[in-house]
Parts: structure tokens; sequence; C-alpha cells
């Protein structure tokens, strides 16, 4: 099926409510909704039976997954995760690693960010993921969300965390345990002991639901003679798209010659919202062309969509854009990359990403859990897809976190600007030591991250 249109269509699985299809950062609508009946009660039983059925007709990898007795299973967690793909037999290839994405979530919870654009949290974020196996580093906070209890509290980007509800920050990550980032319910409390210049100093956080700030940043830089648009987006929701319109007017209209995308802490979203980024982004070189085309298993080969670019008066159609990475750029964001390449230049500045070229489209399952599994993989309109080990930097820069999003002094911003004025990028020598051990211990990381809080995936609704 071919569909041309951004915000139309919405998913729905039989019974239930809106089904997104997520896959992190690509937006559209018009396939086929999962038709499944809802389980016959919210027994562990019958949900059960319910799951099997469902995975055996709309998992992307059902003819290479298990498919054990579900009667043997006492919980419904444990069930799932015993249906997933595991990756290829010894012995045999295959183009699909094991399934390190699939997930499940309260169906509320889901509801909320990706239908209302708010979410339950604290709004910390933490540089979690790079001291993983440098546990004697300090832990610093990377991203605070603007309305949210972190930054009521006047948490910035760079400080550092000493103690998480009176742990020692190494200990956490010495774990890998960061769980206590993450609420159960409104009124939860979270306890820190965080340094800066200034000194030392206690902040409790009370948990509560606040709206999302999916385009924290837009900003007009000038370097070099130069005018760069620079625009961060953190999630793919319906709630950016008045956002990117603003921004991408305010660029037309100050005549920028260069554009920066940052999405290094975007784990994806909406494949609509993906879309429209992408088509302000393309312009008139891309109008009515494929951004991407999602694919799903032989049962529904029928559902197979290509989403195209829109025309869309306040588009840039710049010939090159450079796209702040790392390891948390994932799904979604990917799929701007890809869909892009075959009609822009696109430079990637910061590190790989985290290679996750397949989606879902989350199913309510009638019983408070929505299951994100895998529904179908995506490419580009060159039929390219499958980056599963993520895609390479044109420049390796490590994440800066001594100086604000946007500040031109900024690792990542810098680097974009002086790729834009040079062509080369900055020397590797000028990073620290630090900053290459995190390059040369960098992993692959699942949609849901080791750090709490963040949603990710390729989601269609």
């Amino acid at each position: 099926m071919d569909t041309t249109g951004t915000h139309g269509a919405r998913w729905r699985a039989g019974l239930s409510g809106a089904a997104l299809a997520v896959l992190a950062a690509c937006g559209g609508g018009g396939s086929s909704a999962p038709v499944v009946e809802a389980p016959q009660s919210c027994s562990v039983a019958d949900q059960n039976v319910w799951l099997r059925d469902y995975m055996r007709d709309w998992y992307f990898w059902y003819g290479l997954s298990p498919s054990p007795d579900p009667v043997a299973y006492t919980s419904v967690d444990s069930y799932f995760q015993a249906l997933l793909y595991p990756g290829p037999a010894q012995g045999t290839t295959s183009a699909f690693p094991a399934d390190r994405w699939s997930f499940t979530q309260p169906t509320a919870e889901h509801e909320l960010f990706f239908g209302e654009g708010k979410t339950l949290g604290y709004g910390l974020f933490v540089a979690g993921l790079e001291i993983l196996d440098h546990p004697e580093q300090p832990l610093r906070v990377r991203f605070i969300e603007p309305k949210s209890p972190a930054a009521l509290a006047g948490l910035q980007r760079g400080e550092q965390i000493l103690s998480v509800n009176g742990r020692p920050a190494s200990e956490l990550a010495a774990a890998n345990d960061f769980s206590a980032l993450t609420p159960a319910a409104a009124g939860d409390l979270l306890t820190l002991q965080v340094r800066n210049a200034s000194g030392d100093r206690t902040i409790t956080l009370v948990a509560g639901v606040y709206d999302l700030t999916p385009v924290t940043n837009t900003s007009v830089v000038n370097s070099g003679g130069r005018s760069a648009g620079y625009l961060v987006l953190k999630d793919f929701v319906d709630q950016a798209v008045p956002s990117l319109e603003s921004a991408f007017s305010s660029f037309k209209a100050a005549g920028v010659t260069d554009l920066v995308l940052d999405l290094r802490y975007n784990g994806g979203g909406l494949v609509s919202t993906a879309s429209t980024l992408a088509s302000y982004v393309a312009g008139s070189r891309a109008d009515g062309q494929v951004f991407a085309s999602l694919l799903y298993n032989d049962k529904h080969s029928s559902s197979n969509a290509s989403y195209r670019f829109a025309s869309l008066a306040s588009a840039l159609g710049v010939s090159r854009v450079y796209v702040l990475s790392g390891q948390r750029t994932c799904s979604a964001s990917e799929l701007v990359v890809n869909g892009l390449r075959p009609f822009v230049d696109v430079v990637l500045i910061g590190g790989t990403t985290c290679g996750k070229p397949v989606g879902f489209l989350p199913i309510d399952n009638q019983c408070g859990t929505t299951f994100n599994v895998v529904n179908f993989e995506s490419v580009n309109a060159n039929n390219q897809g499958r980056y599963f080990d993520g895609f390479q930097p044109t420049c390796a820069v490590a994440d800066d976190l001594d100086h604000p999003l946007g500040s031109p002094s900024e690792a990542l911003l810098a680097g974009a600007l002086q790729y834009a004025q040079t062509g080369t990028c900055p020397p590797v020598q000028a990073q620290t030591a630090h900053a290459l051990r995190l390059k040369a211990t960098q992993r692959r990381t699942p949609m849901r991250s080791t750090e709490p809080g963040e949603h990710a995936g390729m989601v269609v609704r």
C-alpha cells in the first residue's frame, strides 16, 4: 500500500483503542491495523494464549522464534521473553541479530506519552551508558526536560550526581542500576547529592506528570561567515510538529546556509513526525519521493506501506544536513538519516547510532499492558535498510557535558560548524583520553536503554 498523507490514518487494534506502530521517528499512516481478539479473560493462562496467537501472526520473526507451550509459564512477562527471536542458530547465517527491542509497558504510560505528549517522571537524564565500564568516572547530568521536576529544582546539564537515594553513583554505575530514576507513581521521591562549581547540595525531587518539550532548542548560529540553523529534537511525537514549523519558518526567514539537527538523545517515536522533519530538510529535491517503506512479515505483506516526502512551504531544501548523533540516536531518528540519504548529503557528527531499522504496531491486550513487538523493518527509497550495527559518524566526537546544548563551543555543534566551513573533522588528538575510551567501549544498546525514563522506537499509528 502506498500512502502520501502525513497525519492521516490512525492504527486501531480489534477491540482495543489506538495501536501505535513504534519505529522511532518515522511517520505516516495508512497500513492495515492488527485485528486481534482480546483474551478471553485477564488470567495469566488466557493472556499467554492470546500472546502466543498474536506473535504467531504479527511478529516479524514469527518463523524464526520459539513457540513454547504457554501453560508452562506462570507470568505473562516470562512467556513474552520466551517468545522473542534469539538470533541465528549456531551454524546458520541470518541477516537479523537477536530481538533486543521488543518490550512491554503499562498501557496508561504508552497513551500518556504518545497520545497526550506527557510523561510521568523526574525529567533527569544522566550519562550512565558512558560510565558502565568506568564506574570510577563521575556520573553527570546530560539532559533535563524543561517542564519537569528536575528543571524546576534548577538541575542543569553537566552537574555531577554524587548519590541517588543514598547510594553512591559509582555503585549504581558498577551495578548498571539506574532504576531509581524512574518513579513507580506520582509523588515518589528522589533524593540526590549534586556537585557543581559552586559546591555540593542535596535536592529532593517529587515525581509528577509533566508536558514533554520535544523541540527544546532552536537558534541561528553565526560562525566563520556562515549561518547555521540549529535544532534539538528529543521526541518524535505529534506535539513536535507546530514547533518544527515555527523553527523552519524562522530558519528560512533568516536565510540560513547550513542546518544542524541535534538527535543525540532522540530514541525515536512516530514515523509521521519523522517524515515531517525529513520533508522540512529535503524540500523540493524530494517532494513526493519515498521517505521510508515499512515491510511486514509474509503473512501481512499487504500491509506494506510507503511514506512519502511532503511539500511544505517552510522547507529549507538543503543539499547537506549535519546530524549530531550518538548511541541514543535510535529508531525513528535513524529513519530520518536513512530516509534522507538518497536525496541529501547526511553528515553525522558524534558517535555511532544504536542500530534499529525495525518498528512496532503497539497493541493493548485489554488487560493493562501494551506490547511493543517488532512488526516490520524499514528501508529507504533505494531499498537500503538493515543497519543493525548503526550508522558510523563522519566525524567521531565525544559528547561534551561541559557546555550547554546549542553553545557554539559545545564539541558536537562545534564539529558540525567546522565541517561546514572547512570540510574537515576536529582533530582526534584534541579529545580527551576518557572520550577515546568511551568510543572504544561504545556498544549497541537495546531500544529500552539501561537508563530509564526515555521512550525509544519506531511507531506507526
